[in-house]
């Protein structure tokens, strides 16, 4: 049974807490790198580094768009909320790291690689069809596989070059139903595979969901890739489930798992492992500490989120890696150089709302509470444009401009029953505005406030407040947004000074 050492540091659980979900990680040396869900945003799959496991940076994206397409690009009425690109496998193989992922998008299975996992560009083979929640395996002779699928877990051999599934092979059944060591009264059926061997033994690690119950960690082992496997109920806490298992230069082992959080998202923890009979054994006295005997955390910051002052050198990447599109971004409507020191965002089209405007710059809310403010100069809004700073989900709310008739005011809407509501309307008698938006997510308190400001000394309340709340049609935390559409005509544009994230309200 795993205890914590008398020497136990201040890490604490969530070890990230922010919305990044299905985590799959690897170490090299001493370095470890892991992958997560981002679903429509671009660029995507995003590639993490961590020296102790516990302080990550954003170092890489697999992709810049995942693909094509009505939905991806957020046009025609489509949009991919909610799907996107799911869970990946990151991998690493004869000095080449892969990371594949799958799409019920495109319906299309994705396998990115490369020689340099921060710096590199990634190759991507594609194929259908989608192998959901797959993991990507290399045996002791170079062969590759995928373990996937939901309840029934299956089991394909790739193509030599990975191209797809080898089609002298076909697929077998690796579990029957692997939900059953969960019982018989199961929600969700198995799924999230991560594949390891350790010690020559092969450990499967899913996810099942009973009704009436909550997330929960099954592991499966065999002797042979292709089984028998036998199975086990790993974990069943707090709903910490999802991952699978890393271990430290020192040969510490633990689980990296993940919590439904509310509305700032699915937030990543670490679970003690210990050995026994063969098996992990996850958790203290089977449960998910708060306290990690790792180094602290020193925030998430400039690492996760971080602030942007929109001024460039030319060896400076254009954006951060902190920033993602609202889906694929259209780059002919945005620069960071036709006004040297902000962000312009151009209307290109008409749309009814913010959740159907493209080119949305977002960054991760984090918790337990945090503030993003800006300064938006409004002069060049044309009739019927808003402009703003957004909390973006199903049920999001933001402060803005909106441009009607010749006269500009500041507006807060809400969008929280599910309509869009204006809640204020103050008029604004000139072309510059500060705004703010803040989160509390202390003990899934999930509220929203929004704030403007004249001079960015002074600030004054806006609004009613917005109970945010996660949704499974986006089914990602909350995130705040810069943004500027048009509801009439085209061609406007705003400028952004600066975006300032902080972790208090």
């Amino acid at each position: 049974m795993a205890t914590l050492q008398s020497n136990a540091q201040t890490a604490q659980n969530p070890v990230i807490y922010a919305d990044v979900p299905d985590v799959s990680m690897i170490r090299v040396g001493d370095f470890y790198y892991a992958s997560s869900t981002t679903m429509h945003l671009s660029p995507g799959l995003p590639i993490m580094k961590s020296k102790d496991l516990v302080n990550w940076r954003i170092v890489n994206y697999a992709y810049n768009t995942l693909d094509s397409g009505d939905a991806l690009n957020l046009s025609n009425g489509a949009n991919a909320y909610g799907r996107g690109s799911w869970a990946s496998s990151l991998r690493s193989h004869n000095g080449t790291f892969y990371v594949s992922t799958f799409s019920g998008t495109t319906n299309k299975t994705y396998i990115y690689s490369t020689k340099n996992i921060e710096k590199g560009q990634w190759e991507v083979k594609s194929f259908t069809p989608a192998l959901h929640d797959h993991s990507l395996f290399f045996d002791d002779n170079g062969k590759a596989y995928m373990i996937y699928g939901s309840g029934r877990i299956m089991l394909a051999e790739l193509k030599d070059d990975l191209s797809g599934v080898n089609p002298d092979k076909k697929p077998q059944i690796l579990i029957e139903n692997a939900s059953a060591v969960a019982g018989p009264n199961i929600g969700l059926p198995a799924e999230g595979s991560q594949l390891f061997k350790i010690n020559g033994k092969y450990f499967l690690f899913n996810i099942s969901w009973p009704k009436g119950g909550m997330r929960t960690v099954l592991i499966h082992r065999a002797d042979k890739l292709t089984g028998p496997y036998e199975g086990r109920v790993a974990l069943q806490d707090k709903g910490v489930a999802q991952g699978g298992l890393i271990n430290t230069p020192k040969g510490i082992w633990y689980a990296y798992l993940f919590r439904d959080f509310g509305a700032v998202g699915r937030v990543p923890y670490l679970v003690p492992v210990t050995w026994a009979n063969g098996w992990p054994e996850l958790g203290i006295d089977h449960k998910a500490p708060d306290v990690l005997d790792l180094p602290a955390g020193k925030g998430l910051t400039p690492g996760i989120v971080s602030s942007d002052e929109f001024s460039r050198k030319n060896a400076e990447p254009t954006l951060p890696l902190v920033w993602q599109w609202n889906h694929n971004p259209d780059d002919q409507l945005w620069s960071l150089s036709k006004r040297p020191g902000y962000l312009r965002l151009v209307t290109g089209r008409t749309d009814s709302t913010l959740r159907s405007a493209r080119n949305t710059l977002t960054q991760r809310t984090i918790g337990p509470e945090c503030s993003a403010t800006t300064l938006i100069d409004v002069a060049s809004m044309k009739d019927g444009d808003f402009a703003g700073l957004a909390l973006l989900q199903q049920r999001y709310g933001f402060v803005g401009v909106k441009s009607d008739h010749g006269s500009r005011q500041i507006v807060m809407i809400n969008a929280q029953a599910g309509t869009t509501t204006e809640s204020a309307c103050i008029p604004l008698t000139q072309t510059t505005i500060y705004l703010k938006a803040s989160c509390d997510f202390h003990n899934r308190t999930d509220k929203a406030y929004f704030f403007y400001s004249f001079d960015g000394q002074k600030w004054e309340p806006i609004g009613t407040p917005l109970q945010m709340a996660y949704t499974i049609p986006h089914f990602m935390g909350y995130r705040f947004g810069l943004f500027n559409y048009a509801t009439r005509q085209t061609g406007g544009y705003v400028d952004f000074d600066f975006f300032h994230i902080n972790n208090t309200q």
